[in-house]
């Protein structure tokens, strides 16, 4: 026995235990999961160069859970680091060594907290050489599971000891550091609610995805604490008139990192209308949002905290896109235009108490649109009639970026027009948060169809 995962707290895992845990994540014990769950951890780039901030894997079936730890990982690099005044005039981005490891401590610990709602947090670690479940027909060996040590902790200064003292299972290179904190979040959850949060009558595994990046309740599971594959605001009732009403359980909370989500097969308003988070997701406490663009996972970012409580603040911005592939985007944000002609449909509007009510009326706990922003939504399109889930950048006769013509040299007019023929699935999936803003890549377009090419 590991003398020193015994002393630890840690038991052996049971055949029973090994089994069901890879029945429920994976469909099946009787087969090995595919390679990349024992092959990678979490792994920075180069301590000091550009985008030291950001995780880097292949792409594989990991890539959803490395970006919502990501996501958290840029949570406190820009928002809850404690610096000196001296620290404080670094970039955080261009992170040292330190700072790349204290991140992805407090952010695998962050997660797993909000998984545990304040109750115990079950984590694993692997033993080197002692295996506890023996190879049957039921049960294929995958050189991890098997070897398994479960250790039981508080959520708070227990857990933070245990995983600094075992944190290079996590961040050692071509370790399968994914596997054991997914494992971890599973337990941690309970095996149990996890089956429900899937919505067991469909029977499908926690990884079951249409692609390659992973499944979208993996991540719901890191970002909420509940592996619903229902993104909505709330409780939702559906059934028909043969059949009882059946709750579907969405995002019950406003989330600290958001979600941003388009795909290919959502081009239709109405199918991308039923797809898309709830407001909960789309306005998180924090301006991170995970992505899921056309299959491809990401995160897009801003450092200013009060992007999202501050209505001025979202007029114009700028916004970071980085993959896991170590590759970044940035691009501007202009609602300007949008902003502008609200403003002035709300002055068009007669003045009564009831109106005055409504356009005073603040926005709601979760960050749902005050009915003041309700009405300028129903404004015609500042951006030359672009639609709302996938329409041009710039306005439809010549404009430029901002769609202003006028004055504009040829020079702009030619990026504008470029930018605005590109519609590529980036701006889409921006647009499903600022439906009409113009949007400017700061970037080739090349890199744009890399990213999200089916190779990177």
């Amino acid at each position: 026995m590991n003398k020193e995962f015994i002393t630890q707290g840690g038991t052996p895992i049971t055949s029973e235990l090994a089994t069901d845990l890879r029945n429920l994540i994976f469909g099946t014990a009787a087969i090995p999961m595919r390679a990349e769950w024992l092959q990678t951890s979490f792994v920075f780039g180069a301590p000091k160069e550009e985008l030291a901030y950001g995780l880097r894997s292949p792409r594989n079936a990991t890539r959803g859970l490395l970006s919502v730890v990501q996501g958290f990982v840029l949570k406190y690099l820009l928002f809850a680091r404690k610096t000196s005044r001296v620290a404080a005039l670094t970039d955080p981005l261009l992170a040292n060594a330190e700072m790349q490891r204290e991140a992805l401590f407090c952010a695998l610990v962050e997660i797993l907290r909000t998984i545990s709602d304040k109750g115990k947090v079950i984590m694993v670690l692997p033993s080197e050489d002692e295996v506890f479940v023996d190879h049957t027909a039921s049960y294929f060996h995958d050189s991890v599971t098997e070897k398994l040590y479960v250790f039981t902790l508080s959520p708070n200064e227990e857990l933070e000891h245990f995983m600094k003292r075992n944190f290079k299972y996590f961040s050692e290179e071509e370790t399968p550091g994914t596997l054991l904190f997914l494992y971890s979040a599973v337990l941690t959850r309970s095996m149990g609610k996890v089956r429900t949060d899937l919505d067991s009558s469909k029977s499908s595994p926690l990884t079951s995805s249409n692609h390659e990046e992973g499944s979208l309740m993996i991540v719901t599971l890191l970002l909420t604490g509940r592996a619903t594959p229902y993104i909505h605001n709330g409780v939702v009732n559906v059934g028909d008139e043969s059949s009882y009403a059946v709750p579907q359980y969405g995002v019950l909370k406003r989330c600290m990192i958001g979600l941003l989500l388009w795909d290919i097969e959502s081009t239709s308003a109405a199918v991308n209308q039923s797809r898309q988070p709830g407001s909960r997701l789309k306005t998180p406490n924090y301006p991170i949002w995970v992505t899921s663009c056309t299959g491809h996972y990401g995160v897009v970012f801003n450092r200013n905290p009060d992007l999202l409580r501050n209505y001025h603040a979202e007029s114009r911005f700028d916004v970071n896109y980085y993959s896991c592939s170590g590759h970044q985007i940035q691009m501007t944000i202009d609602n300007r235009t949008y902003n502008e002609q609200a403003l002035v449909m709300l002055e068009r509007q007669p003045i009564t108490p009831e109106g005055t009510s409504m356009a005073g009326k603040p926005a709601g706990k979760d960050g749902e649109a005050s009915a003041a922003v309700a009405t300028a939504a129903a404004a015609p399109s500042p951006v030359g009639g672009a639609g709302t889930a996938g329409g041009g950048v710039g306005a439809a006769s010549g404009g430029g970026v901002g769609g202003a013509a006028s004055g504009a040299s040829g020079s702009s007019d030619v990026v504008a027009k470029e930018e605005s023929t590109l519609n590529t699935p980036l701006q889409r999936l921006i647009r499903t948060k600022w439906e009409e803003a113009t949007i400017s890549f700061h970037v080739q377009p090349s890199m744009l169809s890399y990213l999200f090419s089916t190779t990177q």
